[in-house]
């Protein structure tokens, strides 16, 4: 069995196996999911999608279907093509338009802890583990309200115990009530996972910056790292506003101590702080970790610091080899706050 995760232009991601043999087009028609198809022969290009990560016998199609431009760009006809590994496929497509929904979880409250006056750290026990890609997010409805926020994993796919990182926002929804009424074993209902925000197969250096719980989805990258190595250097730069907004250095220190390739930095913005590293992100960009644009770039944190950091590569005449990015609004919305 191959495992292969279609990801929909609004985000959905839906995971499907593939049997040994058996086309992508094949597997996601037998598990419901109507991705664009017409011929099933290779001829017509409909089922046209992209490859992110993973390898594939492309199978037998006609240029008309897709020239050998778009195949060496990773493209491939969902109807012909056959796992050779686990896939990661983007499909031109909404998850509505293909009939399929996004995935529903129930799970109940493992611990809720005060990592810092600013940050929680949530653990959630889920009925059976969730599949996402590291970096995706969840909706997680916040008990009595009617309304969810927003949050990426923190934890390794494929766990029953997923992880969280949630900044403390006084009276904010979440925070009110992980500060107030939250218990273990209370129920919680995750919808997910999403988003477009999520680590590619590594084919050269990697630079990653976090802003505040941005630092999330790098855990649940890093733990990927972890499990399956990596050939090339990955550097990430961790900026909060205070000093008390830094958690999880003990996680940090302890990919760096198992992998060699990854090294860190963290710093503090505010004046008054005690840390050695003053200043914001992009002042802590060594030219040896930007590889003079052969990098891959990862970016989670508020607007601010996005554009910031667009505006830094730009003044350093620098094009990073390709830019994922993930703004987060304070209201925690959007996955990744």
């Amino acid at each position: 069995m191959s495992n292969v995760a279609l990801n929909f232009e609004d985000g959905v991601t839906r995971f499907i196996a593939c049997r040994p043999g058996e086309t992508v087009a094949d597997a996601s028609y037998r598990l419901g999911i109507n991705i664009p198809l017409d011929c099933r022969d290779g001829a017509c290009g409909t089922c046209r999608v992209r490859c992110e990560s993973g390898r594939f016998d492309p199978g037998h199609y006609i240029e008309d279907a897709l020239t050998d431009e778009e195949a060496a760009q990773g493209y491939g006809l969902a109807c012909q093509m056959r796992p050779k590994s686990d896939l990661v496929l983007a499909v031109a497509a909404s998850s509505a338009v293909c009939k399929t929904k996004i995935a529903a979880h129930a799970g109940t409250i493992a611990a809720v802890r005060r990592l810092s006056d600013t940050t929680f750290g949530l653990s959630v026990e889920t009925q059976e583990p969730i599949d996402f890609l590291p970096g995706q997010y969840v909706n997680i409805a916040v008990p009595g309200s009617g309304r969810a926020r927003s949050y990426s994993f923190s934890s390794v796919p494929g766990s029953r115990q997923a992880e969280f990182l949630i900044r403390n926002i006084p009276g904010g929804l979440m925070s009110t009530y992980l500060a107030e009424g939250a218990q273990p074993g209370d129920r919680l209902d995750l919808t997910g996972p999403s988003g477009s925000f999520y680590l590619r197969e590594i084919a050269r250096p990697v630079l990653m910056l976090a802003g505040g719980t941005g630092l999330a989805p790098f855990l649940s990258m890093l733990g990927r790292v972890a499990a399956g190595g990596s050939a090339h250097p990955i550097h990430l730069v961790y900026g909060v506003t205070n000093d008390a907004d830094l958690v999880e250095t003990q996680a940090l220190e302890a990919a760096a101590a198992d992998n060699p390739r990854f090294t860190f930095a963290t710093c503090v913005a505010s004046p008054d702080s005690a840390h050695p590293r003053k200043g914001y992100v992009t002042e802590h960009l060594a030219p040896e970790h930007c590889h003079d644009g052969d990098v891959d770039t990862y970016l989670c944190g508020p607007p601010a610091m996005v554009d910031a950091v667009r505006r830094s590569f730009a003044e350093r005449g620098l094009t990073p080899a390709s830019f994922h990015y993930k703004k987060f609004a304070a209201s925690g919305t959007g996955g990744g706050a």
